[in-house]
């Protein structure tokens, strides 16, 4: 795992999340916070979680292990989602691209939620992050079916494309 692809894997997650939250305007705020039997109950819960996810990554690899997730009352809008995820991927695009080939490898030890203590390396971490959006991006993309709607491709192919079109 090279930086500079674990760099390309960042670019594409941040893609694919402002995809998602477009996808997510389109709702009404009864269509976004509907209950609808998923991982999370809505497309505003699992868009909660996935920014939550970040958040307690980039904390343990800034030596902390939060033993719960932070406050998300006032996260009841995509906008308001937005206006706390935009500075969480400023920090988390700084941290990764201060990372070389010796620091992806390097292990990390923190304390999982459930308090065991736990140790992987950051190139593992990192992936898990895209991968953990990726996962729960496609549970938006059946909710948004569900609500009679479309979600915007996040397909990593899209990204590629889009990318090689944007060089050319």
């Amino acid at each position: 795992m090279t930086p500079e692809y674990i760099r390309v894997l960042i670019d594409y997650n941040y893609w694919a999340r402002d995809r998602a939250l477009a996808s997510a305007e389109t709702l009404s705020p009864e269509q976004l916070t509907k209950p609808l039997g998923s991982s999370f109950a809505s497309v505003l819960d699992t868009l909660v979680h996935i920014r939550f996810a970040e958040w307690i990554w980039y904390n343990r690899w800034q030596g902390t292990s939060p033993s719960g997730p932070p406050d998300a009352s006032a996260l009841t809008t995509v906008a308001a989602l937005r206006d706390t995820w935009v500075p969480l991927e400023q920090e988390i695009r700084a941290f990764v691209a201060s990372l070389g080939a010796a620091d992806l490898q390097r292990l990390l030890e923190y304390t999982a939620m459930n308090g065991q203590p736990s140790a992987t390396p950051f190139w593992q971490m990192i992936v898990h992050v895209v991968n953990h959006g990726s996962y729960h991006r496609g549970q938006i993309a059946t909710m948004m079916r569900q609500l009679g709607t479309k979600a915007q491709s996040t397909d990593m192919i899209v990204f590629f494309r889009e990318q090689a079109a944007a060089a050319r």
